[in-house]
């Protein structure tokens, strides 16, 4: 798939919406419509923001259960994500912390939601939720098809943030991004090490000299750096820079959205 297939236009801008604690969640839930307004209301801000595509996550469910959240987080999430689906037509992503790339195909299928994010997709790494040993390439290339759900969008973590990646130390990030090539991703995304964190440039233009694939970047992009990283990458996910102080736990302030209005080439 283009870039333009995925997000509807070459150079795209990606605002992350970091959904409220779900139910079951242990920092609770108090009321799924609070975490439906909340992430209609963010939606509604980054797309008269001139955002291209919106990208929902169950961020705020920390820890994460590794590979399986519980039927609750997918109904959940498809519930947020049918809401925004009816309000906007801009092209939606589905993220399911931490690796549970099924569910957040079943819920992509369930909204018809363009795409995922996927953890985990090649290579085995140490997350703090554990042990990602199996890749999900094979698995979850086979889901997608059994469920008809060939037209969504896989873009895979590679080298992924918040995670050791002691084990393919061998590997460079030329290696994970053929790796990904090969197993047939549609897309890829490139970290820092944390959430917010920037990523280092040499990591990017060694994936852009690797593979054809869309690139994105996935944490760290302020509206300084946007006009650079779109040099090499095709996509930006934006969060943390959208938040007050820029911390991801805060909300959106439009002061910061407006500063992305003409960072793109």
């Amino acid at each position: 798939m283009t870039t333009r297939e995925i997000f509807g236009v070459d150079k795209a801008l990606v605002g992350m919406i970091h959904l409220l604690p779900l139910p079951g969640s242990p920092m609770g839930c108090d009321s799924l419509q609070e975490v439906i307004d909340r992430a209609s209301r963010e939606a509604e801000m980054l797309r008269n923001a001139g955002f291209d595509s919106l990208l929902i996550e169950n961020t705020h469910d920390r820890p994460y259960m590794r590979r399986h959240v519980g039927p609750e987080v997918v109904a959940a999430m498809t519930a947020v994500a049918r809401v925004i689906r009816t309000d906007h037509e801009a092209p939606l992503g589905i993220q399911v912390l931490a690796g549970d790339n099924r569910a957040a195909i079943s819920v992509a299928l369930a909204c018809n939601a363009q795409y995922i994010r996927a953890e985990g997709f090649v290579f085995a790494s140490v997350a703090d939720e554990g042990i990602f040993e199996d890749a999900d390439a094979g698995p979850l290339l086979r889901y997608r098809r059994q469920i008809d759900a060939e037209h969504i969008a896989i873009l895979a973590d590679i080298q992924k943030k918040h995670s050791s990646h002691a084990i393919t130390s061998d590997c460079d990030t030329w290696d994970h991004a053929c790796a990904a090539d090969y197993c047939l991703a549609d897309g890829l995304v490139l970290t820092g090490k944390t959430t917010g964190s920037s990523i280092r440039t040499g990591d990017l233009e060694s994936a852009r000299k690797a593979v054809q694939l869309p690139l994105c970047v996935g944490s760290g992009v302020t509206a300084q750096s946007a006009p650079n990283l779109f040099d090499n990458a095709d996509a930006l996910i934006v969060g943390s820079a959208l938040k007050r102080k820029g911390d991801w736990r805060n909300e959106m302030e439009p002061g910061l959205l407006e500063r992305f209005e003409h960072v793109r080439p």
